[in-house]
């Protein structure tokens, strides 16, 4: 069974805005359910702290991480209408980026095979120089970074001498994000757009939901043209439509592209109850995801994968998501809950799409 490992720490609570959707009930409902399906105790709760100013700005310019830092001590603010920043945003936030960064060492390190950063507030709408769409700073781009050894490591965790000396110089070469939640993560793809290193898939509800982004020409520039695949679906898409991009578009994309690592953000919003969507995914589906995602990692990268909590609104599929993910990551197939059962409507027809946009992408 693999060793899992997951990060979480109160003050990801203290970020709050009550009445706003992303607020501190996602993070309790999880660790509630987390903790009722005694689900903490097979795992590894893995240490680490909050990134320094050092780190922050290695991704983010310093002029955006001092207005992030000034707004939270200001006490309250917004740096948009959809995006608020509390007392305790800023130390959230960086505690969110350390989880992050010590869920990519501690899998690079052979502390615990996978990781499960339960974190918010969310990242992937976080651009290099702004937030926006609930996110302060971009979790798992600073994952990536780490991996690649483009930021430093700024800790003293107690990982063995063993495994530190074992996977030392296990740097990857190449690291593939894969996106699932449902709406396209424009922060992530504006950071990573010109890098070959990092493969970035986009699965996402398409037309009129935020942010717009997210077309198939949107491939990557210079260097990391054909890094960059985006996956817009139209509302309605349930679980047979994304079963097929997984099957025709993930998986023959990360064997073509060889990663030494996966990251994922995981975001369960394009569940059917969902406020802030219209998609048909079940808590079944989202399972046979990550039941895909781990047999990559396991077939590609040695089983290592950091998986970075991103949206998700409906408190019940949130919670059993995370709860389905972890048991998969676990190596355990037999006890995944779907309390909220299929979609009682009809799918949208993709099949058509998706062989259009595997062979756009030249997967086919």
């Amino acid at each position: 069974m693999p060793t899992v490992g997951y990060l979480y720490d109160p003050i990801f609570l203290e970020h709050d805005w009550p009445g706003h959707p992303e607020n501190a009930r996602r993070l309790e409902a999880i660790m509630n359910v987390l903790r009722e399906r005694g689900a903490l105790t097979s795992l590894e709760a893995l240490p680490f702290g909050p990134a320094s100013f050092a780190q922050l700005t290695a991704l983010h310019s310093p002029s955006y991480v001092s207005r992030v830092y000034a707004l939270s001590e200001r006490g309250q603010g917004r740096l948009n209408p959809d995006t608020y920043i509390t007392a305790a945003s800023f130390q959230a936030a960086a505690m969110a980026v350390g989880a992050s960064l010590a869920a990519t060492e501690a899998v690079l390190k052979g502390a615990v095979q996978r990781a499960f950063a339960l974190v918010r507030p969310p990242g992937h709408h976080a651009f290099a120089d702004h937030g926006e769409g609930f996110c302060l700073f971009n979790n798992v781009a600073f994952a990536a970074k780490r991996a690649l050894d483009d930021i430093d490591a700024d800790d003293d965790y107690a990982w063995s001498p063993a495994a530190v000396r074992n996977h030392r110089n296990a740097r990857p070469e190449r690291v593939m994000i894969v996106d699932f939640d449902v709406h396209h993560g424009n922060g992530t793809q504006a950071i990573f757009y010109d890098d070959p290193r990092v493969l970035y898939v986009s699965i996402h509800e398409y037309g009129w939901i935020y942010p717009g982004s997210g077309a198939v020409d949107e491939r990557g520039d210079g260097a990391g043209r054909g890094a960059t695949i985006n996956v817009p679906l139209p509302s309605e898409t349930g679980d047979f439509g994304y079963a097929l991009v997984f099957d025709e578009i993930v998986v023959p994309a990360a064997h073509r592209f060889r990663p030494s690592l996966l990251l994922v953000s995981a975001g369960f919003d394009a569940h059917w109850r969902d406020p802030l969507a219209h998609m048909h995914v079940s808590l079944a589906g989202f399972a046979r995801m990550m039941r895909v995602l781990c047999e990559l990692s396991d077939a590609l990268c040695g089983g290592k994968m950091v998986v970075v909590l991103e949206g998700g609104y409906d408190l019940q599929a949130l919670s059993f998501g995370v709860l389905n993910a972890l048991r998969i990551m676990q190596g355990n197939l037999a006890d995944i809950e779907d309390p909220l059962g299929p979609c009682p409507a009809e799918d949208a027809p993709v099949e058509d799409l998706i062989a259009t946009l595997a062979a756009l992408n030249g997967l086919k």
